[in-house]
């Protein structure tokens, strides 16, 4: 199906977790630590957002996080009612644009100052 495609045609050739490594490399202010298994994205002291093998988790704001987990392949996490998690079934475009965005956003509201998130 064309829909999961690139706008060139091509399937996409990276995964979620490679897109997120990807983007913390670009983003101002993205410390990465290796906690046994996982890596953890923190921004001022701020964990935003862990992947773990194919699990991905990401710290949003609570309208976010609501809308988020009416997506296919996202979840609570565990880590609280603020986070998200998503297990990717496939690496179609959807799937990495919604990673890609919700790294962003979670990126974001960990520069915004607080620990708690930010009304809309």
């Amino acid at each position: 199906m064309t829909d999961d495609l690139h706008p060139n045609g091509e399937a996409p050739t990276e995964s979620p977790a490679t897109e997120i490594d990807r983007l913390a490399g670009r983003l101002d202010g993205v410390q990465r630590r290796a906690v046994g298994e996982a890596i953890e994205y923190a921004r001022a002291g701020v964990v935003f957002a862990v992947r773990e093998a194919d699990l991905l988790s990401f710290r949003l704001r609570d309208d976010v996080a609501e809308a988020a987990l009416q997506t296919p392949d996202a979840a609570p996490s565990v880590r609280g009612s603020d986070w998200v998690a998503l297990t990717p079934s496939t690496a179609d475009t959807f799937t990495l644009d919604r990673a890609a965005a919700w790294f962003e956003s979670a990126w974001r509201l960990a520069g915004s100052g607080s620990e708690g998130p930010q009304p809309g």
